[in-house]
């Protein structure tokens, strides 16, 4: 029999043998076995009766599986650009120094691992890092590092550390509506049983709330096409991967405010005639997990969860929670719904969209947590109360994940319409340089476009807002940025998986002093053969700071360039054709075949 079987065995009966519950039983094995050996993803596959191929792709698929051994203890560094303005690096080769580890290696008695990965969602309170995937520790210091490094080195479980280290503070600086009092559990319930299905649906629609995750499509729409398309059932889905760096409003809604969350998968439930809700947790906010599933429990206790939600004979709902495994792009509705189904987080070929055919070929409504949240207050005040806040094109308030370079990071709520120089005097931001906004695939603003105002019609936003100063080297976060999407394509299309690694490179010339001018052109080249060849928006997003940076910050790329000193062997030519061949398109700009 094998070493394993047992462990195997009692995760596979305790996921019910299910096919679409893989990436839960490999995040189970993993935390038990501390990596996932070939044994068992074979046994796992047997099973489930699935083929040993799918097995290792999922698998090989997410950052947080390990098919290889990385330790006793895995130490995730967080690299965004907030956590290197920082001095996220410095701290890491400090740990490697203590520990006598190299990045992304395990140390040869099979004790720790140290390397970076991709934003935590603790920007306000950074350098931070992970600890075997579920423990966070964040504020980083030397010190703190130097104490760490002595409790790995004495085999100190995670769950024994200081309890300070993991210390995760909300920051609300500026509460609005959904950051301020709350409904009472059940009042939105209520309030949407009293409308009706029907009614519910047109307040929301009068409401014009449209969804909070960044592509601002109206909620009321998208819950009216799940409700009248046909199926077996119907599923309401939570989307809580907020990958995007800087963003981390999510974070302290589910902490604090979970209750407001699933009251609004509930009435949207009421809405399109759902049985099952899912939401889909980011691998970073896996401490919530179990907090959450207590929120859950409670709600079932006092009838707004289960079967007959308040008395109501037919309104039969529940919500089951599923952790990710470490991948941005399946913060994409479609890669999410796949990631929900055991497979890799790829996103779909659409037509049909998930309100046809989601969730095991079913109607879903696929939301954020943001937007479920607005719904309940919807229900509980009404359309034409939510109206009237904000912009005619974007009603009501939006929350906002402040970082960077500013005395008081955190959350600030503002109703659509704000200036982002308001939210910069706010936060105590100084001398001012830009500010990212919506993460690396939003928008770079200059000083000179302060004035700017939030909302789907000027600068649209899925919450991130990262500030910095004039102290920082715009190239280097347009740089940090570039990595970050190479690091998290998914590999599906040529285009991205290809495109996203010329740009690293090419900006990794330009860092080394090897650059010209006619790099940065070759970068606008690969920006334009990317932004309409990509199979979904992360390929099409990618050069977005690239290309804000060039226009607006131009000096700083110039001050790598050495106009006519080329690294040996370069050839603008081919450099350019090899773009063009890589995102699939001609030289004239014509579509090639898709090989991928």
């Amino acid at each position: 029999m094998s070493l394993y079987h047992d462990a195997v065995e009692s995760i596979l009966i305790n996921q019910h043998r299910a096919p679409h519950r893989l990436v839960q039983i490999l995040r189970d094995l993993q935390a038990r076995l501390q990596w996932l050996p070939r044994e068992v993803l074979s046994q796992v596959a047997d099973g489930l009766h699935l083929p040993l191929a799918h097995v290792e792709g999922v698998a090989g698929f997410y950052r947080f599986f390990h098919t290889s051994p990385v330790g006793q203890y895995r130490v995730l560094f967080s690299d965004n650009a907030t956590d290197r303005m920082l001095g996220s690096e410095a701290l890491m080769h400090t740990l490697c120094h203590r520990l006598k580890v190299q990045p992304g290696v395990m140390r040869h008695d099979g004790r720790v691992s140290v390397a970076a990965t991709s934003c935590t969602g603790m920007c306000d309170q950074g350098p931070a890092l992970l600890i075997n995937h579920q423990h966070l520790v964040t504020q980083l210091t030397p010190a703190r590092l130097e104490h760490m490094a002595a409790l790995i080195e004495t085999q100190v479980p995670c769950d024994q550390w200081p309890a300070e280290w993991s210390r995760v503070d909300d920051q609300i600086r500026l509460a609005d509506i959904k950051l301020g009092a709350q409904p009472a559990p059940g009042q939105g319930i209520a309030a949407a049983i009293a409308r009706g299905p029907q009614g519910m649906l047109d307040d929301i629609k009068r409401s014009k709330l449209r969804g909070r995750g960044g592509a601002g499509f109206a909620t009321g729409t998208k819950w009216q096409l799940c409700r009248n398309f046909p199926g077996q059932t119907h599923y309401v889905v939570c989307n809580a991967d907020e990958g995007e760096p800087g963003t981390f409003k999510d974070r302290v809604l589910l902490t604090s405010f979970a209750d407001t969350v699933f009251e609004g998968m509930a009435i949207a439930a009421l809405v399109v005639g759902a049985r099952q809700g899912l939401m889909y947790l980011r691998g970073e906010y896996r401490y919530l997990l179990e907090p959450m599933q207590a929120v859950l429990q409670r709600r079932r206790a006092q009838h707004l969860l289960g079967k007959s939600i308040q008395g109501l004979g037919g309104f039969d709902f529940d919500i089951d929670i599923h952790v990710g495994a470490g991948a941005y792009v399946c913060g994409e509705e479609s890669a999410l719904i796949e990631s929900l189904e055991g497979k890799r987080g790829t996103p779909r070929i659409r037509p049909p969209f998930p309100v046809e055919a989601g969730y095991l070929g079913q109607p879903t409504t696929v939301n954020n947590g943001e937007s479920f949240a607005a719904a309940t207050h919807i229900a509980v005040h009404g359309g034409d109360w939510w109206v009237k806040i904000g912009t005619p094109q974007s009603t009501g308030t939006k929350i906002h994940s402040v970082s960077g370079d500013c005395e008081r990071p955190g959350l600030y709520e503002y109703p659509f319409g704000t200036r982002i120089g308001r939210i910069l005097e706010d936060c105590g931001a100084t001398n001012t340089q830009a500010v990212q906004v919506g993460g690396p695939s939003g928008v770079c603003l200059s000083p000179l476009e302060f004035g700017r105002r939030i909302g789907f019609e000027d600068v649209p936003t899925a919450g991130a807002f990262m500030v910095f100063d004039r102290t920082r080297d715009m190239f280097e976060v347009a740089r940090n940025f570039a990595q970050f999407f190479a690091h998290e394509s998914c590999g599906f299309c040529t285009p991205c998986r290809v495109g996203t690694e010329l740009v690293v490179r090419r900006m990794d010339k330009l860092k080394k002093g090897y650059g010209s001018s006619e790099d940065v052109q070759v970068l606008y080249e690969l920006d334009k053969l990317m932004h309409g060849a990509t199979h979904c928006g992360l390929g099409a997003a990618a050069c977005n700071p690239l290309r804000d940076t060039i226009a607006k910050f131009r000096p700083a790329y110039e001050k790598h360039l050495q106009s006519l000193h080329f690294a040996p062997g370069f050839d603008m030519d081919a450099e350019l054709s090899q773009a063009r061949l890589a995102t699939g398109r001609d030289d004239s700009g014509a579509h090639l075949e898709n090989m991928a």
